[in-house]
């Protein structure tokens, strides 16, 4: 067995992730469990949620939140199908979920007028050439690819279409451009460490007007519907959510978020993040066996981080033996309890995923690396 120091917190995974340093139930005391989620109690809380959101992130002043259910899919879909058809529609996709988008867009809306726009694992698509005359969905940051936008100057400010923004595992850790994203979407179950389940939903002025002056051709089930009689439903803006949310999990969030304001806001959380990614590349400069997803490195994700195995001995088995091995490493980790759930996405390359959002501490990371390259060892020693 090693002798190797291990991680105080053990939970890397990409969702849900690590709850914030010093949690315990204890937080959740005051939930207005067995409460109505509408009464004026509950829409303090609720509303306390929305407001610290606009104000940690900064947002626009005319930018509306909701919270929403099915997490950040639920979000994310709800303004598909309620803003899209009416213009043609770009599709940026290089990982799973961007992917998901355009099986909703040309599968399920059935919306002809679709230009995909894609490339693999490890790269972002071309940026250059995208026409914002069209309305234009992609991720910010690829959680399952490890691969972010880097920034958002590629975006037209004068521009006749909408950006349709999943950020769920980019906000609260990366520096977004809101002027430039009419709708962005993300779960707190992500960078804030949250519960599952809950979704949030920012709409700019321009996709509020586009609510109002179109009406798509689809049904649209009641859990997404954000306009009644071609009117925006503000009163969802304003903490009467469409469904009942749970009102433990408003607690949760309403902890995060302060523990966010404790700690310096988002400037801090960003440098947290980014400061857990600068401890796992310098690992990775002086590791042969391992290197990032990213192939750039103004694209690494400083969240969800994405490692490939590089060893040639590694790359010249089967993708059955790979996954194998993948799994055994998986499960020497929790074995010695000194990290959860770190294995790549399935359609992914077979290798690691590490959580670098800012609930996780830098320490965490630092006494996890060394474990890998012992694990690796045993591989070695194992399978070859």
């Amino acid at each position: 067995m090693s002798s190797l120091e291990v991680p105080m917190n053990p939970n890397f995974s990409s969702g849900p992730c690590a709850k914030r340093p010093g949690w315990n139930v204890s937080v959740l005391k005051n939930a207005l469990v067995g409460r109505s989620h509408r009464s004026k109690e509950s829409l303090e809380k609720i509303n306390k949620v929305i407001a610290d959101i606009k104000t940690i992130l900064d947002l626009p002043k005319n930018y509306e939140v909701a919270l929403v259910g099915g997490s950040d899919t639920g979000a994310f879909e709800m303004a598909m199908w309620n803003l899209l058809g009416h213009k043609p529609v770009e599709i940026l996709a290089w990982e799973a979920f961007g992917n998901d988008w355009i099986t909703d867009v040309v599968e399920q809306l059935k919306i002809k007028n679709t230009k995909l726009v894609q490339s693999d694992y490890g790269l972002l698509p071309n940026l250059k050439n995208i026409c914002f005359d069209n309305d234009v969905v992609f991720t910010w940051n690829g959680t399952t690819s490890g691969v972010k936008i880097p920034n958002g100057e590629w975006i037209k400010e004068n521009r006749k279409g909408l950006t349709l923004c999943d950020a769920t595992s980019a906000v609260f850790a990366m520096d977004l451009p809101w002027n430039n994203l009419d709708v962005t979407t993300f779960s707190w179950q992500k960078v804030l460490g949250g519960e599952a389940q809950h979704g949030v939903i920012i709409l700019s002025k321009r996709a509020v007007d586009r609510l109002e002056e179109y009406n798509p051709p689809w049904p649209i089930p009641k859990l997404f519907r954000i306009t009644k009689e071609g009117k925006f439903q503000t009163k969802i803006f304003q903490g009467n959510t469409i469904n009942t949310p749970s009102l433990i999990c408003i607690e949760d969030a309403i902890d995060a978020l302060n523990w966010v304001k404790k700690i310096g806001g988002l400037k801090e959380m960003i440098n947290r993040s980014a400061n857990n990614l600068k401890t796992i590349e310098k690992w990775v400069a002086n590791t042969k066996w391992i290197d990032f997803v990213a192939e750039k490195k103004e694209t690494r994700s400083s969240t969800s981080i994405c490692l490939k195995i590089v060893d040639p001995w590694f790359i010249s088995l089967s993708n059955e033996d790979k996954s194998n091995i993948i799994q055994f490493v998986s499960e020497m980790l929790a074995k010695y309890k000194v990290a959860y759930d770190i294995n790549s996405y399935p359609s992914a390359p077979s290798g690691i995923r590490i959580w670098g959002g800012g609930t996780i501490e830098k320490k965490n990371i630092e006494l996890l690396l060394p474990w890998l390259d012992w694990i690796w060892q045993k591989v070695k020693i194992k399978y070859n």
